[in-house]
This record gives C-alpha cells, sequence and structure tokens, in this order.
C-alpha cells in the first residue's frame, strides 16, 4: 500500500450521491476482520451487486463499469457520515483510491481518511459540480491533486482550487509517516533537547 503522497494525477470515479453513511461505504456485516485486508473487494458492497452476488454485477454503477477507473473518488456532499468505522476509510484506500473528493465530509471520516493515508479533498459545490459534470462528458479527464500546494486542478481546462489540510497531517502524507513514524522522525531534535 503507498504510504506517501505528493502529486496524484489521475482520471476520476464519480460517485454522484449525497449524504454517503459509511455504511454504505462498507456494509456492517463485513466488519468481523480484525485487520485490513480484504476491505477493497467490498466497498459500496450492496450497491454493487444484485442480492449481495458478485455474480450478478449491478452494470449501471460505476465500480462496475471499466470506462470508471482512476485513484481519485468524487463524492457527492457530506460523505462519510453516520457511524464512525474506520473500515470505510480502509475500504476506500485498499480498493485503489488515494484521494476522496467532496464538498464536505464528515469529520471523523476525514480524520480516519488521513490516519490511513487516504487524503481527503474539500472543494466548493462549484468545483465538485465542475468535476461531475466534465467527466460524465468525458471519462478520461484527468485530474491533479498536488498536496503540496494545497491544489486541485484540471489540466485540460486550467480550472484548480485550494484545499485545506492540517500542517501536521500534511507532513505525515508527504513522507509516508504514521503517528509513530513521525515521533521518530524527531529522534535527533529530541535527543538534542535531552541533552541541554
Amino acid at each position: 500500500m503507498n504510504k506517501s503522497i505528493h502529486k496524484v494525477l489521475s482520471t476520476i470515479v464519480p460517485v454522484r450521491h449525497e449524504n454517503i453513511d459509511t455504511d454504505q461505504i462498507i456494509p456492517a456485516r463485513f466488519l468481523k476482520a480484525t485487520n485490513k485486508d480484504g476491505f477493497g473487494k467490498n466497498l459500496f458492497r450492496d450497491w454493487r451487486y444484485h442480492n449481495d452476488d458478485e455474480a450478478q454485477p449491478k452494470t449501471d454503477f460505476v465500480l462496475n463499469h471499466p470506462i470508471w477507473k482512476g485513484r481519485i473518488l468524487v463524492a457527492g456532499k457530506n460523505f462519510g457520515c453516520g457511524s464512525s468505522r474506520e473500515h470505510a476509510a480502509w475500504a476506500i484506500k485498499h480498493h485503489g483510491f488515494d484521494v476522496v473528493v467532496s464538498s464536505f465530509f464528515a469529520d471523523i471520516f476525514k480524520n480516519n481518511a488521513l490516519n490511513n493515508f487516504l487524503l481527503p479533498v474539500q472543494v466548493s459545490d462549484k468545483f465538485l459540480d465542475l468535476l461531475f459534470t466534465l467527466t460524465h462528458s468525458d471519462p478520461s479527464l484527468e485530474v491533479l491533486v498536488d498536496l503540496e500546494q494545497q491544489l486541485i486542478s484540471i489540466p485540460s481546462t486550467g480550472d484548480s482550487e485550494a484545499f485545506e489540510i492540517n500542517n501536521y497531517k500534511k507532513t505525515c502524507l508527504l513522507n509516508g509517516y504514521d503517528d509513530i513514524d513521525y515521533l521518530l522522525s524527531m529522534r535527533p531534535e529530541i535527543e538534542a533537547y535531552e541533552k541541554q
């Protein structure tokens, strides 16, 4: 699994639904595992299959259609609401996404995403609508997410928008650090302070 994130240039997978909750992202019946493995295959499980049967995919759902692929998931407003399950971030990351774009994220989902090397990019409603409109006209549309510059852009049109991120989490994502890695990276400074 890729941990560090600098720039992500990718086509996008549009899920144009608002108020997508964590049970829709990963249904509760799949929360029995004690590690992160295997959650990606159950992302949006109930939206992807008839009668929970992988042999009966719903062909109208984006994850089942070959033209929609990429490392950037674009979703409607209020993404990740509902329960606080961290498994939602696991499922998205392990399905192959590095970035989720929405015009609003539930706070707990946003924190879980950042802790699992999944970058939540919050944009304006106007920019979100533009992404949906352009990608439905052209599924090969590429979007660039530049974490260092905190900028999301559409290279083919020149449209762009800045996004906010906590400086500590930005440092962690740029370096592929979890909280322990971050503390270990500060070891020389800590040791120097202790010697004073």
